[in-house]
């Protein structure tokens, strides 16, 4: 039994060690709920190793508004397949300016002979400029054109 459980922990440690997204770059969009600043947004997922990310969001509605998550990826089930979370900011303009912090945790899906790549998430916002506003509400859905590593 104590060899079966140390091959185990092996395996998964080997397992999570080998994984790497299936693509290095991403472009597509990002379609949410209407509560948060950076809600129907173009996303740019860019990976600076194999389990980090840089996404940029950039939302052209009112208001227009900018922002950047670091997100950290992890195997879920297949290669094909992984869970993410990360944290970061955005900017918003129009009326009044926004400015503010966002947390995110998702799961993150690639196809394997189609380049394309799709995300559900849970994007809560909280505002730090003219009033504290906290946004619970952002849930999004994002397809994305994958190009090669």
């Amino acid at each position: 039994m104590k060899k079966i459980l140390i091959i185990f922990i092996l395996f998964i440690s080997f397992k999570t060690n080998a994984f790497s997204q299936n693509y290095k770059t991403a472009l597509g969009v990002r379609l949410s709920s209407a509560g948060p600043v950076i809600n129907n947004s173009i996303s740019l997922k860019q990976f600076i190793n194999s389990t980090i990310a840089v996404e940029v969001l950039l939302s052209i509605s009112d208001p227009t508004a900018i922002g950047i998550l670091i997100e950290k990826h992890k195997p879920l089930l297949e290669s094909s397949m992984s869970w993410y979370y990360g944290a970061g900011a955005y900017i918003g303009f129009n009326t009044e300016s926004k400015f503010g912090a966002q947390g995110v945790i998702g799961l993150d899906y690639t196809f394997q002979k189609v380049p394309l790549n799709l995300s559900l998430d849970w994007k809560p916002e909280i505002n730090l400029i003219s009033k504290i506003l906290f946004k619970a509400t952002a849930i999004g859905f994002t397809a994305r054109f994958t190009f090669e590593k």
